[in-house]
């Protein structure tokens, strides 16, 4: 076969590493997410894992076998002195001690595949402590105190960034475009993947999961709408744009009427302003992502609709696939090379993804995961949220219920105790104070 050269960003990232060696990547989880990013690393150029974190070493293990590395290459390490020389061998640490996988000398860059609000900011807070750049596929940690983690790493020299691939990344990557090409942004973001049921329960989905090799929790986090309003909430705090109305309007448009559905009633769609965040259930968007604009001239409305883009007055980009963790060690080489995040939350609320039983909760029960048969996301204009009381969705694991909460019903602070003693509530509860103070 002939050989092609390697251009622009891969061309970029293999002379990075003839200078300095390969980007060693420190990754927390090996479920879904993680296991991929074992196995692309290995496919690419430039790029190695230098260690895997995980609670048990046996999905590490498997991960490391599955991306064709040889029987022995994953060793267990229990110090941050072991995975240093695991990785000066040539192999890959696996451990259980996520501080040790963050200040392991021989790791450049940390990426969060945990999933989880509390473990998210406990690592990104030690990456950032140990001065490394934190990659955070982990989108419920960064709706919840994202602010603050980002804050720190700016304070400490380092980056913070969210992952390529997911959708509010790619979604951003859309509106940058049309912002340096002087366009009015009308709404952005994306075709909801998967069918939308706001009651699905893991039980139900057992056998599916298994079929896609997905946990049957994480896949009712997407079928429940949850993942969709974190992500929706991700961009419009990266980006200023609002949800037009609480959980949105998720309209079933398509490809071909997306521009002239999600845009604003003046222009015969459903949003009541410009600058709005929400998604579609229609056929054709997803999996891709999307970024409705109305050029601020009538030639550049004419050339549009001349080169196919559509009829006008408003248009949509599309980006018509994310790779998910396929793109995410993209994101961990940027961060080390040249100091740069793909997507940071500005620096100050936007919106909040909060909490809505989907049974009813009793006084004195226990909550379990996003995902589980307890609650769901719904996502809101943080102003709303805050007049509500609301719940943000990242604290609800392991609050305790306070009050009677009917099925439908969101879940607040007069109904609900966050669990106190966890890391994520504690800096969430100083990021609230502190938006206060700056209110009174």
């Amino acid at each position: 076969m002939p050989s092609i050269d390697r251009i622009g960003f891969a061309a970029e990232l293999l002379a990075y590493a003839d200078r300095h060696g390969p980007i060693t990547i420190g990754l927390a989880g090996a479920g879904q997410m993680g296991t991929d990013i074992v196995v692309q690393v290995a496919l690419m150029a430039g790029m190695r894992i230098g260690a895997v974190a995980a609670s048990r070493p046996a999905r590490p293990m498997e991960a490391i076998a599955l991306a064709g590395h040889a029987e022995g290459h994953g060793r267990i390490a229990s110090s941050a002195s072991d995975i240093d020389r695991i990785i000066e061998a040539g192999a890959i640490a696996v451990t259980d001690d996520l501080a040790a996988l963050c200040s392991g000398g021989r790791i450049d860059v940390v990426i969060d595949a945990t999933g989880s609000p509390d473990i998210g900011a406990f690592l990104a807070l030690e990456a950032i402590r140990n001065g490394k750049p934190i990659v955070m596929l982990n989108v419920e940690a960064d709706i919840t105190v994202g602010r603050h983690l980002a804050a720190e790493a700016k304070r400490a020299g380092t980056v913070y960034t969210g992952s390529a691939g997911d959708e509010p990344a790619a979604t951003l990557d859309l509106i940058a475009f049309a912002q340096s090409i002087g366009m009015e942004i009308v709404c952005a973001g994306k075709g909801k993947n998967n069918p939308l049921r706001h009651d699905a329960v893991p039980a139900e989905y057992e056998e599916e999961a298994a079929a896609r090799n997905m946990n049957a929790r994480m896949l009712v986090e997407f079928i429940d709408g949850s993942k969709t309003m974190v992500e929706m909430t991700a961009i419009a705090n990266c980006s200023g744009l609002l949800p037009d109305v609480s959980g949105m309007h998720g309209p079933a448009a398509t490809i071909e009427n997306l521009a002239q559905i999600l845009c604003t009633e003046a222009d015969g769609g459903v949003l009541s302003a410009p600058g709005r965040v929400d998604y579609t259930i229609g056929k054709g968007v997803a999996p891709g992502v999307f970024c409705i604009v109305r050029p601020r001239h009538a030639r550049a409305i004419e050339r549009m609709a001349d080169l196919k883009v559509g009829t006008g007055p408003c248009f949509a980009l599309v980006r018509p696939f994310h790779l998910t963790s396929l793109e995410t060690p993209l994101s961990a080489a940027r961060a080390v090379m040249y100091g740069r995040a793909d997507m940071v939350p500005l620096d100050r609320p936007v919106g909040e993804c909060c909490a809505v039983a989907k049974r009813d909760l009793l006084p004195g029960e226990h909550l379990g995961r996003i995902g589980e048969s307890d609650y769901r996301g719904f996502a809101m204009t943080w102003a709303d949220a805050r007049a509500e009381r609301a719940l943000p969705l990242g604290l609800a694991e392991k609050a305790t219920i306070t009050r009677l909460v009917k099925a439908g019903e969101r879940l607040s602070h007069d109904n609900c105790l966050p669990d106190q003693s966890l890391l994520v509530t504690r800096i969430r509860r100083d990021l609230d104070a502190a938006d206060e103070r700056s209110l009174a």
